[in-house]
């Protein structure tokens, strides 16, 4: 996982793994805006991954419920203090708002909207700009 900032914001870019991408339709059920109805991404990014390019996440990293930064909770099951049915993503800490691997909130959870994808757009398969409000690529 790398972080850029932008707009005084952590942006979080994701080069997901065929197992973290199998976990999106999994967790399906589970999330509050699995479809992705609410305008937390550019139109370009309202798909099942929310991403231009299905193995690339890129979110702001700041909870929606208080602004909080979560943390990384990758490993699925137990293993990182989860429920055993965990599929991997992220836990904000504060008061335990869960989002999977697309930035999606979990149901139940304090965190009322997925995280926000921002406005991005690739320059090459080695060049993203961030704040670009460009179709994708």
């Amino acid at each position: 996982m790398m972080t850029v900032e932008w707009r005084g914001k952590p942006v979080w870019i994701i080069n997901r793994t065929e197992e973290m991408l199998q976990s999106l339709v999994k967790a399906a059920d589970l999330l509050v805006d699995p479809k992705c109805e609410e305008p937390q991404q550019p139109e370009y990014c309202k798909n099942d991954t929310r991403s231009i390019k299905p193995n690339l996440m890129v979110v702001v990293g700041i909870c929606t419920h208080l602004g909080c930064s979560p943390g990384q909770k990758f490993k699925t099951g137990a293993e990182e203090g989860m429920p055993p049915e965990w599929l991997g993503g992220f836990l904000c800490p504060c008061h335990g708002s869960t989002f999977d691997f697309a930035g999606r909130v979990y149901k139940n959870k304090p965190a009322p909207i997925n995280l926000p994808v921002p406005p991005h757009t690739y320059l090459s398969d080695t060049r993203l700009v961030i704040g670009e409000e460009k179709k994708g690529a």
